[in-house]
């Protein structure tokens, strides 16, 4: 009944008494430009910093975030609008100069100048910082950071369009507008620009428009909302295809192929498939076998074949289920580790145990007779109806067959000899491959600036150290041979290890108090 607290149904209630006018369209415009140009532009910075961070920030996660927090604190502090929470920043952003609602004087034409100014160096440092936060070990997103900088840009670009008017309200361009009537809402503006700051980054534009409804309850302004989302959408695809979330999927290597992507490559799938398989023969291994390939082995199944020499294709067996399988005969059906594993009903020749099969209780006198006779059957668990594909047949249509049937490998088989299995991670290396190959790109200026960047980061770093030692009189110590006179290990290059408190004695200290401590 009141889910925000604050007596509203939505999160930041918002009722335009005033509609648009046709030439707002321009400046509309101009907010979509701006929403695509700062998704691509966060999107871009944003990779490199986790290139950083995953080279060389991996092992410092919690002195990463302490630092980043403090960092944030004391840059936004001085900003009227960076001060107070992203919410609450927003919620008076979209607010119209009407009705006593006035932020420190947000919507007095004293502070025009001031107030732009204050929202621009907020904008440009809210970017910064989510280039630089987003992906760090804090459970932090990017859809409210983002709406934010757009709520931002939109209010100071509504301020900067009211003064326009007020200074030339005879001009031909504001024939619309009433005179001695208030014409320019500048709270739409945040409104309309935190949507295009929000498509930017995700690349998606029906889903805002419904998000930023469900948000405001606005319905007046849904024709403005699609012509900026729209605009958005059309200046991010000139950079790139993809939200942020769609290019950390394939920063970090997630076996995903997109539904919307189309591919030609002009090979079979033989030049892709993995020859190299572990296969289990229908008859012949043992459970102390199969436990042994589940130890040492990490695929997530293992085909069916009648045997080593003719690799005749029988099924397919998940890891999932092997392994169930054979933890249940291990403990239910008290199966030796010398009993034989069947994976087809026609290779079992001897007693099975099952699930099905009740075991007949064994004495002293005829377990040497039944021990040999032993065996598991595991028929029931191998998919017999694997999906399989001719070696010669193109790559474009087994990429096809994961996207719209999902399975998790296909085999190829020739003859009903299996020849080998390919997976979306085989795929999606042969694309990165070939991409490559097209549009090769000279990685080591990069690497070289990331290497100049690690040597300032430790050079401050150690700085820090040497002085906070000499500061201290030797009382906190950082470094020195990997061990601190603390009593706590440093991390490499002098900086504290992770899930380590710098700054903490030794209780057996007899020098400090625990004042001092």
């Amino acid at each position: 009944m009141n889910p925000f607290r604050t007596g509203q149904l939505v999160m930041f209630q918002v009722k335009y008494d005033r509609d648009w006018h046709f030439f707002e369209i321009v400046f509309y415009i101009i907010i979509g430009v701006f929403g695509g140009l700062y998704g691509a532009f966060v999107i871009k910075w944003n990779l490199r910093a986790q290139a950083f961070r995953k080279k060389y920030l991996s092992r410092y996660a919690i002195l990463e975030a302490t630092l980043l927090a403090t960092f944030t604190a004391v840059l936004c502090y001085p900003n009227m609008f960076l001060r107070i929470d992203m919410t609450e920043s927003m919620e008076i952003l979209f607010l119209e100069c009407k009705g006593g609602h006035d932020y420190d004087e947000l919507c007095d034409k004293k502070n025009r100048l001031s107030m732009t100014m204050s929202l621009a160096i907020a904008t440009i440092l809210r970017v910064f910082l989510v280039i630089i936060s987003y992906g760090c070990k804090v459970p932090a997103g990017i859809f409210v950071p983002s709406m934010a900088i757009g709520a931002s840009f939109g209010r100071m670009v509504g301020i900067l369009v009211q003064a326009l008017h007020e200074s030339f309200p005879g001009s031909k361009f504001f024939a619309a507008c009433e005179p001695d009537v208030p014409c320019i809402t500048p709270g739409t503006y945040a409104f309309l620009g935190a949507g295009a700051a929000l498509s930017g980054i995700m690349h998606i534009t029906v889903s805002v428009v419904v998000i930023m409804f469900e948000l405001t309850g606005a319905l007046t302004y849904i024709l403005p909302t699609m012509i900026v989302v729209g605009v958005t959408k059309a200046v991010g695809d000139r950079f790139g295809k993809g939200g942020i979330a769609d290019r950390m999927i394939w920063f970090n290597g997630f076996p995903f192929l997109d539904n919307k992507e189309g591919h030609t490559f002009g090979v079979p799938v033989s030049q892709v498939m993995t020859t190299q398989l572990k296969t289990l023969p229908a008859a012949g291994l043992q459970v102390r076998d199969i436990e042994q390939i589940l130890a040492e082995s990490k695929y997530s199944g293992f085909p069916i074949v009648s045997d080593s020499t003719s690799k005749s294709l029988l099924g397919y067996i998940g890891r999932t289920e092997l392994r169930y399988a054979i933890d249940r005969a291990r403990k239910e059906q008290m199966a030796p580790l010398h009993a034989t594993c069947t994976f087809s009903a026609s290779a079992s020749r001897t007693p099975s145990l099952s699930s099905a099969t009740p075991v007949s209780a064994q004495t002293f006198d005829n377990i040497p007779s039944t021990a040999s006779q032993t065996a598991v059957d595991l028929s029931r668990l191998v998919d017999l109806t694997p999906l399989t594909v001719h070696p010669r047949l193109p790559l474009e249509t087994v990429m096809e067959l994961f996207k719209k049937m999902g399975p998790r490998v296909i085999l190829t088989e020739y003859r009903g000899r299996l020849m080998g299995l390919v997976t979306v991670k085989d795929c999606l290396k042969y694309q990165f491959k070939a991409e490559a190959l097209e549009n090769p790109r000279d990685e080591s200026r990069l690497d070289e600036q990331q290497e100049r960047l690690w040597a300032l980061v430790k050079g401050v770093a150690n700085w820090v150290v040497r002085k906070l030692a000499r500061d201290s009189g030797g009382v906190v110590r950082l470094g020195e041979d990997g061990l601190a006179s603390n009593g706590r290990v440093s991390g490499p290059d002098g900086l504290p290890s992770p899930g380590t408190c710098a700054g903490y004695n030794r209780p057996e200290s007899p020098a400090l108090e625990l004042e001092e401590r």
